[in-house]
């Protein structure tokens, strides 16, 4: 991957308050047990990349996503990222779309990039489309989106965006094993190929109900490990958390380039 030293560096100093140094993108998990495939935010495996993960104490998918009251969230948020800031990394995201009700207040409390939910990518892809073509996007459970996480990433209610809804129907059983209270597997387990096929079917749906979906942009972490099968099905744009941590990463360690002319 690297070929001897990087000569750009040659002196070094610490950043202050920095722990560590090398390190890439800072992710806050739920304070929860489930795996996730290769894609997924949850596995650091795929990504080319260093990962460090903080998890958010006491913040699980029940509290963050479903409970109407999520204010007792915003503290051990907030801590898991000044933890990741201290650690050394140099942009912090998060593991799941429904982080985007704390985007502003965790954009505050750090000096670094911050990235907390896949939804941040509605607005440019709605840029990307124009005004007569719409944004689809697909959510894990669309019933516990609100107002509020869409006006914390900066999509105007009501814009050019549809928005679907992958599980809510009882159609990703794969996913409710992971993920779902009541109906997880013990322990929580998924088979990828039924996972794909499941997800396959519904986001296929929800594109060709939409005729003039111009793209279509992934909430859940889960759904990345499917998206290059999504489109090659739907021959959309589509934009996921692994695209936005592609970016969040090229924005914090910007890449050299090595060429010729």
């Amino acid at each position: 991957m690297y070929q001897g030293r990087d000569s750009g560096i040659g002196f070094i100093k610490a950043r202050l308050g920095r722990s560590c140094y090398g390190m890439g993108l800072g992710i806050i998990i739920l304070d929860d047990v489930y795996p996730g495939f290769p894609g997924d935010v949850r596995n650091a495996s795929a990504f080319p990349f260093p990962i460090q993960y903080e998890i958010a104490r006491g913040v699980d998918i029940f509290k963050l996503v479903v409970e109407d009251d999520k204010s007792p969230c915003l503290a051990p948020v907030r801590q898991a990222a000044l933890n990741l800031e201290r650690m050394g990394c140099r942009a912090i995201a998060a593991e799941c779309g429904y982080f985007a009700y704390f985007q502003r207040e965790i954009a505050a409390s750090v000096r670094l990039p911050v990235f907390m939910s896949s939804l941040l990518q509605v607005p440019m892809a709605q840029q990307l489309v124009g005004p007569e073509r719409v944004v689809g996007i697909l959510m894990a459970n669309a019933h516990y989106l609100t107002p509020q996480h869409l006006e914390a990433v900066g999509i105007a209610p009501g814009s050019n965006y549809v928005v679907g809804d992958a599980m809510s129907a009882g159609t990703c059983r794969e996913f409710d094993h992971l993920w779902t209270q009541g109906r997880r597997s013990d322990p929580p387990a998924a088979d990828y190929a039924r996972a794909e096929a499941e997800f396959l079917e519904v986001a296929t749906d929800f594109a060709r109900r939409h005729p003039n979906m111009g793209a279509l942009v992934l909430e859940c972490t889960g759904f990345s490990p499917f998206a290059r099968a999504l489109q090659r099905e739907v021959d959309l744009p589509i934009l996921s958390w692994g695209t936005l941590l592609d970016y969040a990463y090229a924005v914090a360690v910007h890449r050299d380039y090595y060429g010729h002319v």
